[in-house]
């Protein structure tokens, strides 16, 4: 494998991590105050819907990714009174958010654009273009770094670089802050704080709704950078990914990239590499496309080790009179 293959394979890894990597912080802070979240498939397949067909309404993808984290918030706000106010079980909210995304985006889409259930392909303006750093071309002659720096660093969309500096950001707001801390103990033990008399219910909800800015920001990436447009189902489990990948990383944002990364990379490979001729028999392409989903269950059953979720995590807060 020469080095514009590797490039090639890793300029796919990082683009294919990205929506894996937003959903994966945004699940981090949601668990991190104690509010399991399997809703965040949903949330992204809403914000996919609503950013694409906004960009192409107006041409504008800055609006579209304005509706995309609207509709998220929304559904972060849904599962928010349904788990914190009304104290509803957190996992059948966030299976029913899944199911409701899954039937309204096609119904939606159906009755605006009559295209069974997509939107059209954006152009122009309605899709995020790709960045050219500094230096870019007149790096690139040099050997390895250059191909490096102009092929692989450089060239993405602004919400890839988005997404890869809210990993330092949140590892700084999480550990490095006072609103981090009463985070992680609303998540740990949320009757300490309210002795403290800090409202668990006011931490909670900061907590969905920075889950359902950065799920928006992730379905915005799905439809209007990674790919052009909406289609139904385009999230394709990556909600479930970013949750394995968050239960790999222990709940901790620089693993948490790692195990994104990784999952990217596996994805990566499996797109690239269809149809493999062993000689004796050629690897089906349907076997590829489920490669990573695979590779995903052997690692979280074997590689993983003991995970501690969060204490408090999945059981509403009671107030004690």
């Amino acid at each position: 494998m020469d080095l514009d293959t590797i490039i090639q394979v890793l300029d796919s890894t990082i683009r294919l991590s990205t929506p894996l990597l937003l959903a994966c912080l945004a699940g981090l802070f949601s668990e991190r105050a104690g509010i399991f979240d399997i809703g965040l498939e949903g949330k992204m397949l809403m914000s996919a819907f609503f950013s694409a067909a906004v960009a192409f309404t107006t041409g504008s993808v800055w609006l579209g990714l304005l509706a995309g984290v609207a509709a998220s918030l929304v559904m972060s706000a849904i599962h928010g009174l349904a788990s914190i106010t009304f104290r509803g079980n957190q996992l059948i909210s966030g299976v029913a958010l899944n199911f409701l995304a899954s039937g309204m985006t096609v119904l939606i889409a159906q009755d605006w654009f009559s295209q069974g259930g997509r939107t059209p392909s954006l152009i122009g303006a309605g899709r995020f273009s790709e960045i050219t750093l500094p230096l870019a071309e007149t790096f690139r002659p040099i050997p390895v770094f250059g191909p490096i720096y102009a092929d692989l660093i450089s060239g993405h969309s602004i919400l890839v670089y988005v997404a890869f500096a809210c990993v330092p950001l949140t590892w700084w707001v999480l550990f490095r802050t006072r609103f981090g801390l009463r985070l992680r103990a609303v998540g740990e033990a949320p009757e300490a704080v309210d002795t403290a008399g800090i409202s668990v219910t006011g931490l909670r909800f900061a907590a969905v709704m920075i889950c359902g800015v950065l799920c928006g920001i992730a379905g915005a990436y799905l439809a209007t950078g990674l790919q052009a447009g909406f289609v139904r189902e385009m999230t394709a489990g990556r909600g479930y990914i970013a949750l394995a990948a968050l239960i790999f990383a222990k709940w901790r944002p620089w693993y948490a990239m790692g195990a994104c990364l990784l999952f990217g990379f596996l994805q990566a490979i499996a797109l690239r590499y269809q149809n493999i001729d062993l000689g004796a028999f050629t690897v089906p392409v349907q076997f590829m496309d489920a490669l990573p989903y695979i590779l995903t269950v052997v690692i979280l059953a074997g590689f993983v080790g003991k995970a501690i979720p969060p204490r408090a995590g999945g059981e509403p807060y009671v107030k004690e009179r």
